[in-house]
């Protein structure tokens, strides 16, 4: 619960009972006394008052009057992906090689030499899996380090970022380091830094974590989306999920299935690829990660503006046995999800080494598709082609998501001019600063 924000709330509305809802609210959430209760919402009231009306660029909030749940934000769908064109759109022209603009795995950048590339990604824990550090922290690390050899890179180090609410036990930190360097011990990547807050300080109160973990890497090549080609073929290594397949596990009382996602069988196929010297013929690598193999076809075919076609009966064999179950049982859509399968795209001429050294490494592998001429994705299903465009949202895997659904609001094209125009503000808001601070 954010004190401060609620206080805020309160006070645009003109609450003459602000102070004790306020304190009935900390009471219900915060084991402590009374007084201190209407103690801490007394100056709650008097921070927010003091920040209620501020004036200024750097002070001056954009707004747009979208909620991030009503446009999907982080959800993985059409929503989630336009807002992050924005962000791209923000951020503006880079000297990076790659950067937000790609849609890629992680952003990378020439190294002092130029003649090599350092790789930089960043990757946050699941929410819901917050009363779950150790899963969240293993599942966040190894998220992490798959960004960074999915664009061909050896990653070199880890970092870490961990914000536990005011009442949460001490003991979340080290059970969700626990998690994070079983995936650094397993692969020999070490965690070299990090940070550890509250979050919100004093002004948040509850139990909740949340945080990330980001990875560095090297490189001499980069199998980065925008050197998908014509006529290459689509090739997918099994999955059975990380997070996500956990949450929905977790929270539909099927916890047998979270062991399934515990292994790093992503990282010992792109690890013998990149030492067997093929990835220098690989054009491109991706995770099938949050939005699943939809979202992934849809961000490959706009960065390089090709078409994607894929069998599904070559997929289906490649999706855990037990976590697939799962997910049919649920009525949750395979190809909807996070699989955590690695995707190589290359010239077919590669494909069968390719295949047999991810294999010798015991994790299967196999050609699932093409890349043809056009735009957008098609997957063939039972001999009929169907279209394989990413939803509103990701596949519902929860039963909370299930009640939200997975369809497009009826104004998301209302929705999408007012994050426009926001987006188009703060581009100009940063515009003037960087010019009054030139100006110094």
């Amino acid at each position: 619960m954010d004190i401060e924000g609620y206080a805020r709330k309160g006070l645009r509305n003109n609450d003459l009972g602000l102070e004790d809802k306020l304190t009935e609210r900390i009471l219900e959430i915060k084991n402590t006394s009374e007084k201190h209760a209407r103690n801490l919402a007394k100056a709650a009231i008097v921070e927010a008052k003091a920040t209620l009306n501020v004036e200024g660029d750097v002070l001056t909030s954009t707004v747009s009057g979208v909620t991030m749940g009503e446009f999907g934000v982080g959800s993985r769908g059409l929503g989630d992906f336009y807002a992050h064109e924005k962000i791209a759109e923000v951020i503006g022209k880079t000297s990076a090689v790659v950067d937000t603009t790609h849609l890629d795995d992680s952003g990378a950048v020439l190294n002092e030499k130029g003649d090599g590339y350092i790789i930089v990604t960043i990757d946050g824990i699941h929410s819901r899996l917050s009363d779950f550090p150790f899963l969240a922290g293993f599942h966040v690390a190894r998220a992490s380090l798959r960004d960074v050899y999915a664009m061909g890179s050896r990653p070199v180090a880890l970092l870490s970022d961990i914000h536990v609410a005011d009442d949460g036990d001490v003991a979340k930190i080290f059970d969700h380091i626990a998690g994070i360097t079983t995936v650094s011990e397993l692969t020999g990547i070490p965690l070299v830094t990090g940070s550890t807050l509250r979050i919100g300080g004093d002004m948040d109160i509850g139990e909740r974590m949340t945080g990330g973990v980001g990875a560095v890497g090297t490189s001499t090549e980069l199998t980065s989306r925008i050197q998908t080609q014509v006529g290459d073929v689509i090739l997918m290594s099994e999955g059975a999920g990380g997070g996500t397949v956990s949450t929905a596990a977790l929270y539909y009382e099927m916890h047998d299935v979270v062991e399934e996602t515990i292994n790093i069988k992503f990282l010992e196929a792109c690890e013998a690829l990149i030492a067997s010297g093929l990835t220098k013929h690989v054009h491109a690598m991706t995770d099938v990660t949050n939005g699943g193999i939809r979202g992934d076809a849809k961000e490959i075919s706009r960065t390089a503006g090709v078409k994607l076609v894929f069998d599904e009966s070559k997929m289906r064999p490649l999706v855990n046995p037990k976590v697939l179950d799962m997910l049919e049982k649920l009525e949750i859509d395979y190809l909807g999800v996070s699989l955590d399968a690695l995707l190589v795209i290359a010239p077919p001429e590669y494909a069968e080494q390719i295949i047999q050294v991810v294999r010798d490494v015991g994790v299967d592998i196999d050609i699932i598709g093409e890349i043809v001429e056009g735009s957008g994705a098609e997957i063939v299903i039972d001999g009929k082609v169907c279209d394989f465009t990413p939803r509103f949202r990701e596949s519902a895997y929860t039963p909370i998501k299930k009640m939200i659904g997975e369809e497009e609001p009826r104004d998301f094209e209302e929705m999408k001019e007012a994050i426009d125009k926001a987006a188009k503000e703060a581009s100009e808001k940063k515009k003037k600063v960087m010019e009054m601070i030139r100006g110094k």
